[in-house]
């Protein structure tokens, strides 16, 4: 096992899928959360938003429409050309940049809502929690996260081979080829220690078996 390896490579593959209509038509839609949260967001004068790892821009799009000043991120080249071609159709201004979640291109204290929805369990326990203390970095006090992590219920947890701890890879299924990190319910409190919790939910996200962490959270104050 070479401790020394990357494992975020997640973005190679999502290149070349995003390529293709139809994996693009199945990523066009807002999830129930992010949609749900719009209300709570304005309550809470959140302004600036990030989203990290956008893929084609569909929460960015979605939020732009909505009135908040969005950033989106992601290292896939056609994803964010897509994403800016669909928005340039809509007329909404969005800053799409090429960038990395465990290494964000924005300003610390930068953000007022970081989104993260199906990214940064891209990779090895590590990778999680540099991507996590990015967020962090980049979100002012009080800021809100939206973010989601692969469950151990998940079907797929355990096939394959464990790279590093709870950590997969599967060979010979393009979705699954690179690593992905799984967590329980305490790791998960673990890894965002940082943040109060408002909303955490263990869904099946896109059919059964599919569970996924999904979560609402605030940046804790500073002691």
């Amino acid at each position: 096992m070479n401790s020394g390896r990357s494992w975020s490579t997640a973005h190679t593959e999502w290149d070349r899928r995003w390529q293709h209509k139809e994996t693009r038509d199945e990523w066009r839609d807002p999830e129930p959360l992010v949609a749900d949260s719009v209300p709570f967001l304005k309550e809470r004068n959140v302004r600036d938003v990030l989203d990290i790892g956008c893929g084609v821009g569909r929460h960015a799009l979605f939020l732009a429409q909505n009135g908040f000043q969005v950033t989106a991120v992601d290292l896939s080249e056609s994803g964010l050309e897509i994403a800016r071609d669909t928005a340039t159709e809509m007329c909404l201004e969005i800053t799409f940049t090429l960038g990395d979640f465990t290494s964000l291109p924005v300003p610390d204290d930068s953000c007022d809502l970081a989104l993260a929805w199906n990214v940064i369990y891209h990779g090895d326990g590590a990778v999680v929690q540099q991507a996590l203390d990015e967020i962090q970095r980049v979100l002012r006090p009080g800021g809100i996260l939206i973010c989601t992590m692969i469950s151990t219920r998940h079907e797929r947890y355990g096939d394959g081979t464990e790279v590093r701890p709870n950590t997969f890879i599967v060979e010979d299924d393009d979705e699954k080829a690179h690593a992905h990190f799984y967590c329980d319910d305490q790791r998960l409190v673990e890894l965002i220690r940082a943040f109060q919790l408002f909303q955490l939910q263990d869904r099946q996200q896109r059919g059964p078996g599919t569970w996924h962490w999904e979560f609402l959270a605030q940046l804790r104050a500073s002691t």
